[in-house]
């Protein structure tokens, strides 16, 4: 047990130690980073609360936040989300994935998603308001995750990522890595630390026959094929540092907790834009109800002269979760959250969960 300990802590103090190099939190390489797709919640419990459950997120969803939440499936998860990104850009985005309990404490989990923009005119120079067509860019990630409690208060996983963009005759494709650690500790398992790094990974870089084009060698009448080499783009690797405490309200100290409010504080230390402090509030009845609001602050977004995205901070969500079965130990839930943005009309997701 003591060596277990010591494998975590030293995985840990590494995360930290990369953090100087790979994630220097510096607000003007923004844009110097590409896949941006990998910094988009597509969940919508996590995101109702700002994505602050860095140190007590569960299942599934956690394998955007802090992958070594997915330890805590019960036995087997399913989740479908769609979500209206950007209302009035007409964006959507759909993910699904799947968790299953393996062993005594470890969890296998599969996750997808997928950026639909719509059909986009085919333009040139010489046609700019189109007439020939449209095509459709896609945009879709597939994320691997193994995840395993190492003790009663530790737990930790990591996740391998297939990242794929394509347009009509061009493409990239790359891999992350993503690793997490959570540890819960109180009398009633009520606090929680977590700590993730995300979106490690090698340079992407696009290629196609759509670089490619047809041109005369100057005086001459000969025609020849160019081919263009784009610049490879970092990946937007990083750190999330977040803490979790849990209020219980119990009835009598045999009976289950009928209501808890949950605290949540989180450090999101980007490599290619603005550092974010999140907060988050949620309140649950029983399994029953969930009602959750949360705030994503970074410098400058306080005002519209300052800010750098198109998000204001405010969030919130709310679950609804029914039993059933012969021993009502399985769920189906209804998940919904709203991030406020300026401009369109934010940024709705709703989902579907069953736990079996």
């Amino acid at each position: 047990m003591k060596k277990i300990y010591q494998i975590v802590l030293t995985v840990v103090f590494g995360c930290v130690l990369l953090t100087d190099s790979l994630l220097a939190g510096n607000d003007q390489r923004a844009g110097q980073a590409g896949a941006q797709e990998l910094l988009i919640n597509p969940w919508g419990r996590s995101s109702g609360w700002a994505g602050a459950d860095v140190a007590g997120c569960r299942g599934l969803e956690s394998q955007f936040s802090n992958v070594a939440g997915t330890a805590f499936t019960p036995r087997t998860e399913l989740l479908f989300t769609h979500t209206n990104w950007l209302m009035g850009t007409g964006i959507g985005i759909n993910s699904f994935g799947f968790s299953q309990k393996v062993g005594e404490t470890g969890a296998l989990s599969l996750g997808i998603m997928s950026m639909n923009f719509g059909n986009i005119p085919i333009t040139t120079t010489d046609l700019p308001d189109g007439g020939l067509g449209t095509y459709a860019p896609s945009f879709m990630n597939l994320a691997i995750s193994y995840a395993k409690g190492f003790s009663e208060n530790i737990y930790g996983g990591v996740t391998v990522r297939v990242i794929s963009e394509t347009l009509p005759s061009v493409a990239a494709r790359g891999v992350s890595l993503d690793a997490g650690i959570q540890y819960v500790t109180g009398k009633k398992d009520n606090i929680h630390f977590g700590i993730a790094l995300k979106n490690v990974g090698p340079r992407m870089q696009f290629t196609g026959d759509g670089l490619s084009f047809r041109g005369n060698i100057p005086n001459s009448s000969t025609n020849m094929t160019v081919e263009q080499r784009s610049a490879q783009f970092e990946l937007p690797s990083l750190l999330n540092i977040g803490g979790r405490y849990d209020f219980l309200m119990l009835k009598d100290t045999s009976a289950k907790v009928n209501h808890r409010v949950s605290l949540a504080l989180a450090f999101v230390s980007n490599s290619f834009s603005k550092d974010q402090y999140l907060i988050g509030l949620e309140y649950g009845f029983r399994s029953y109800l969930m009602l959750r609001a949360g705030y994503a602050y970074e410098n400058g977004i306080l005002s519209t002269d300052t800010r750098t995205t198109a998000f204001t901070g405010p969030t919130a969500g709310v679950t609804f979760e029914v039993p059933f079965g012969p021993d009502k130990k399985s769920t189906f839930a209804l998940d919904y959250s709203y991030r406020a943005t300026d401009p369109f009309q934010g940024c709705h997701t709703i989902g579907a969960r069953l736990n079996l």
